[in-house]
């Protein structure tokens, strides 16, 4: 319950604060711990958990300040909270606009940045002495039913395609990773990969 109270208070922030900013509210609904990607490029999904995602998120503008060689990166930040209680979390990092047509309504939106989660980073250990056959048997069932992230920060490359329907409505098809690419952690590292239609509406011009 207090997981799920925390995530309805950063949703709502991000609902009342985004029409006062220019920027992009992104509300999407996300197959979770998908196999096939992730496999395909060797990311390693564990394909363990189930429900959906529900994301519910914000998208500056293009920053200042950047380098040129970066291309004006946009800022994201969203919330993803589980339907099953199973992992959900909180992301947050920088988005590139690529337009691949000449009226820029298709495009390509590549992002990277960091999540925090409120799944397992380590396992309980289920030898631990002392414990009842309860509890033995909740720890080894969570080595088949949940995800053992490795570290509770975790690295959240993602990918969007998306089709520009008006000038202030888009929808995308969105593909988010998340795993510790070995290095808020060394052994542990089974990923999660989520697969989306997110709709985008944009405020502030």
């Amino acid at each position: 319950m207090r997981k799920i109270v925390s995530l309805a208070v950063a949703a709502a922030s991000l609902a009342v604060a985004a029409p006062a900013a220019a920027g992009e509210l992104m509300v999407g609904v996300y197959a979770h711990d998908v196999t096939f990607l992730g496999e395909a490029v060797g990311l390693g999904a564990a394909g363990k958990e189930d429900g959906q995602n529900v994301h519910l998120g914000w998208r500056s503008d293009r920053l200042d300040g950047f380098p040129s060689w970066m291309r004006g990166p946009r800022a994201h930040i969203f919330v993803s909270g589980n339907t099953a209680g199973d992992t959900s979390y909180i992301a947050a990092g920088l988005n590139w606009h690529v337009p691949l047509t000449d009226d820029g309504r298709l495009y390509l939106q590549p992002g990277i940045g960091l999540a925090v989660h409120d799944g397992y980073d380590i396992f309980p250990d289920y030898a631990e002495p002392g414990i009842t056959p309860e509890e033995f048997n909740r720890r080894v069932a969570l080595r088949s039913e949940r995800i053992e992230f490795g570290s509770q920060v975790l690295f959240e490359p993602e990918l969007a395609v998306g089709w520009r329907i008006t000038d202030s409505t888009a929808v995308e098809l969105s593909y988010v990773h998340l795993s510790n690419g070995q290095i808020f952690h060394q052994g542990k590292n089974e990923g999660l990969d989520e697969v989306g239609i997110r709709l985008v509406h944009r405020f502030g011009g």
